[in-house]
């Protein structure tokens, strides 16, 4: 047989569990044995232990380390070892076979995860369980400081949270290297029973601020999870007018994102002015939605009571955001809500920023309200 159909050959076998047949092929070609001990396929350089461990195929995966007398620890083109494939694939029985083979349970594959690492992107209590009794450290960071604590948060499952907790108590006060805590990357990902358990079991400081500025209040808005933001008002305290380094509030930050109900819940529940600034170029939620092309975004701060004329801190108005960014749709609402076209600070009205004849037209189009 080719090299090249052997290439492709091989690893199909093993994806589909297809053991007698990868015996037969390899015990009809001389020393193809001896060939695949080390042997990598395709781009990623994954050897035919990766492919076992990574399908869940344990037959397969102990004839080629009892028969074929295969490496545990060999490593493909980023440094990952079947361990990792298991992990991450949530296959216990080839996790405890590998381990119980030898595998080192903290190998490091590129960018420092380990094993663990990778099983808590899965909700796979069991083999998290197995790889902390074998040796794996809860407490290692990989190259952008996060932990596996930081990785389950994301993940969302709480047991796996409690878990952590019992068998590190202090896993919790950790910060990746952008200064982010395990509440802030739960709370960006809308991991409410996380939050939960985060804020019942661990001491996170109020409004901690990542290296933005930004605090897990903050994540919760701009991603649109309101449940999770009433809960760290509620238990956590706070502050939903806090700001970021370039002093944007959460408004400001639910106006990028296109948050409508977070807007409604800032401005109708809280009390938040919609006309707030930020203090970086002071500009309103009204700027940014514009500047964004958020149609819908835009109607609904109409609708709170949005200054449809407030300027900027270069005496931009919402319509110069808008037509900056070519956002037709949203010059045609702008302009229909009555808001005249005006000399930025120096002296640029906002059609002269447009680049698209067919948005030009609009201002020839729409009529410009009287003078009072």
């Amino acid at each position: 047989m080719a090299e090249g159909e052997l290439q492709k050959l091989l690893p199909r076998l093993i994806q589909e569990g297809q053991l007698a047949l990868l015996k037969e092929e390899i015990e009809n070609v001389g020393n193809l044995s001896e060939d695949v001990q080390r042997k990598h396929f395709g781009r990623s350089g994954d050897t035919l232990l990766h492919y076992a461990a990574r399908h869940g195929q344990l037959s397969i995966l102990s004839y080629l380390v009892e028969t074929l007398e295969m490496d545990t620890e060999l490593f493909n083109n980023d440094y990952k070892q079947p361990l990792h494939e298991a992990g991450s694939m949530g296959h216990r029985d080839c996790v405890l076979y590998l381990l119980n083979r030898g595998a080192t349970v903290n190998c490091l594959k590129k960018a420092d995860w380990t094993p663990l690492m990778m099983a808590c992107t899965r909700r796979n209590l069991e083999v998290i369980q197995d790889l902390i009794q074998h040796g794996g450290n809860p407490l290692l960071k990989n190259k952008d400081g996060w932990n596996c604590f930081h990785i389950a948060s994301r993940e969302g499952d709480p047991q796996v949270i409690q878990y952590l907790l019992d068998v590190s108590p202090g896993i919790w006060d950790t910060e990746s290297k952008i200064k982010r805590t395990p509440l802030h990357t739960a709370a960006m990902h809308g991991c409410l029973g996380v939050v939960k358990v985060l804020l019942e079991r661990c001491h996170y400081r109020p409004d901690s601020t990542d290296k933005c500025g930004v605090t897990p209040f903050m994540d919760a808005v701009q991603h649109g999870h309101l449940d999770i933001a009433q809960l760290l008002l509620e238990k956590h305290k706070a502050c939903y007018s806090a700001r970021d380094v370039l002093g944007a509030q959460p408004l400001h930050q639910a106006a990028v994102t296109a948050q409508d109900g977070a807007l409604q819940f800032l401005v109708s529940d809280l009390g938040v002015d919609v006309n707030a600034r930020a203090t970086s170029l002071h500009l309103t939620a009204l700027h940014y939605a514009a500047k964004e092309g958020h149609t819908g975004t835009i109607k609904t701060l109409l609708s709170l009571g949005a200054d449809l004329n407030a300027k900027d801190g270069k005496n931009r108005t919402a319509l110069h955001m808008a037509c900056a960014g070519q956002h037709a749709a949203c010059v045609q609402i702008l302009l229909q809500a009555g808001l005249r076209d005006s000399p930025d600070s120096t002296g640029t009205h906002a059609q002269q920023l447009v680049k698209k004849s067919n948005l030009l037209q609009l201002f020839w189009e729409i009529p410009v309200p009287s003078c009072p």
